[in-house]
């Protein structure tokens, strides 16, 4: 079982700190970044690939499908936490930090509602990626990847959560050590394809 977690590239929205409506496209930078992480998984085997179909995700995810001449499938259980009416609003204008917000904002998500959501997600992928050997693919957002990696997946020994899941990375997930315990993260936000951008992993540049 392998699962590849891939944020989406940048956006106009990301770049301006401005909490992003869902119909928000990819920056020009941002298409290069998927452009990048779409030829670092050219010669991947994949079984599936999966992708929210948000417009910035769902553009990061045609350039892998082109890449690696594999079907796009839509999951809209993969969406960025549904922030109601604070989107559209630049952060420093909350007066709060509204990733920080356990409730719901009007017309939004609440966490505990979120988190439901993105594993019933996270169980369909484990169960498809131990069905259809080779790597299934999902593209989506940087809450999404943070809270799986926070909750539901066992980090490489002396690893540290990043704060923040950089845009156009890759991280790497792999079966459990043992009955009942949780899947691996061999690769946790790299972004080494992006070269310049942050070039921190050196074990990506040798094709792993």
């Amino acid at each position: 079982m392998r699962l590849l977690l891939i944020r989406h590239g940048e956006t106009p929205l990301n770049a301006a700190r401005v909490m992003q409506p869902p119909d928000t496209p990819l920056s020009p930078r941002g298409l290069q970044q998927a452009r990048a992480v779409a030829e670092r998984l050219r010669d991947e085997t994949l079984s599936e690939l999966w992708s929210s179909d948000l417009p910035r995700a769902w553009q990061t995810a045609e350039a892998i499908a082109r890449a690696c001449r594999r079907p796009l499938l839509p999951q809209p259980q993969l969406h960025e936490r549904n922030f109601g009416d604070l989107r559209g609003r630049p952060y420093d204008s909350l007066g709060f930090d509204p990733l920080a917000m356990q409730e719901a904002p009007l017309g939004g998500e609440s966490v505990r509602d979120f988190e439901a959501r993105i594993d019933e997600a996270f169980d369909a992928a484990v169960l498809a990626a131990q069905a259809g050997g080779g790597t299934l693919v999902l593209v989506t957002h940087g809450l999404v990847i943070h809270s799986l990696l926070a909750r539901r997946v066992a980090l490489p020994p002396g690893t540290v959560l990043p704060a923040r899941i950089a845009n156009a990375s890759v991280t790497e997930i792999v079966a459990a050590a043992g009955p009942g315990m949780a899947p691996r993260a061999l690769r946790v936000d790299c972004t080494a394809h992006l070269l310049g951008d942050r070039a921190d992993d050196p074990l990506a540049l040798s094709g792993g």
